[in-house]
């Protein structure tokens, strides 16, 4: 469902087909969404980018909507997502992509842009930035973080079958309180809780009382009906790579992201990562957009769509000029 665009089924692998949505023409451009989401997350930033002179493509990735969602772990690595961005790409045939990613689809855009600098004219993040390869593992790193007497909720992601019965115990109750938990305007009494060891992931959040303006029941029912038919199994996987992704990226290690860059995100957003974002013009130094929307939480183009949607637009039109 992307009212405005035309769903097509676009193979990017042999057996993995991807749902995508697509409207405009002109430049292309390729709008990634994150976890527990969909592409109807850029809902609001189509149609302002199609009549701008823009082609839009938005794909559910693996594991997302009716996109497959292969079984095995290893199927969502960031390499395998980044080649499924580079297939849509050539798939466009109107030359080299700007590339935008927003919570896991952030990382997927950076990768794409280092291993297909030929495919990516430009690339940017939402809510994540890109950062230099951490000398050690990243679940090593997190463990360390969270300390002995909590999990890191990524660690907590890593035994396959847990996260996705507590999700899907209820769909709605589950989305609705994690997409307020992390949102701007949820109070600190209501923002996502650290995990105790031994304690279960769903019970760091709560759905709110009142759902907040940016997403009404229709919206948030598209979501619901979507992971209720998928299950949460194919998002959670992405979260069981992060070693791998780590191990499959030495080459990496002191990669500079050459294309022409942009990052936004919000001051309430606990993904926004300060330190890699006050190092991110030594990775990035294309960095041409850059914005910290205040008081906004990670969901942040469906927060601040208005806000949003007018910096992607300056920086696609920074490209032309």
């Amino acid at each position: 469902m992307m009212p405005g665009a035309a769903r097509r089924l676009v193979e990017t692998a042999p057996g993995i087909v991807l749902e995508t949505f697509e409207a405009g023409a002109g430049p292309p451009v390729i709008l990634l969404h994150g976890f527990p989401e969909l592409a109807y997350s850029w809902r609001h930033q189509l149609r302002p980018l199609t009549e701008a002179g823009f082609r839009v493509i938005l794909p559910n990735q693996r594991g997302y909507g009716a996109s497959s969602a292969p079984h095995a772990i290893e199927a969502y690595d960031l390499e395998s997502l980044a080649a499924d961005v580079a297939a849509l790409v050539r798939r466009a045939n109107a030359g080299p992509a700007v590339v935008i990613g927003h919570d896991w689809g952030a990382p997927v855009a950076w990768h794409t842009a280092l291993r297909y600098p030929q495919l990516v004219r430009a690339v940017g993040s939402l809510s994540v930035p890109h950062a230099r390869r951490p000398g050690r593992p990243p679940l090593e790193l997190m463990r360390e973080a969270a300390g002995p007497d909590c999990i890191h909720y990524i660690d907590y992601f890593q035994q396959p079958g847990l996260a996705e019965a507590e999700f899907e115990a209820d769909v709605r109750a589950s989305l609705a309180g994690f997409y307020w938990s992390i949102s701007g305007d949820a109070p600190p009494e209501e923002r996502f809780r650290p995990i105790p060891r031994g304690g279960r992931f769903i019970d760091a959040f709560a759905p709110p009382a009142t759902l907040p303006a940016w997403l009404p029941e229709t919206d948030l029912q598209v979501y619901v009906d979507a992971f209720t038919a998928s299950g949460f199994r194919g998002g959670l996987n992405w979260y069981r790579n992060v070693d791998r992704n780590w191990a499959r990226s030495a080459d990496l290690a002191d990669a500079v992201v050459r294309q022409p860059a942009l990052f936004i995100t919000g001051s309430r957003d606990p993904a926004r990562n300060p330190p890699a974002i006050d190092r991110l013009r030594d990775v990035v130094p294309g960095l041409r957009v850059f914005a910290i929307l205040q008081g906004c939480g990670h969901w942040t183009q469906q927060e601040r769509p208005a806000e949003v949607t007018a910096l992607l637009l300056e920086f696609l039109r920074s490209l032309e000029s």
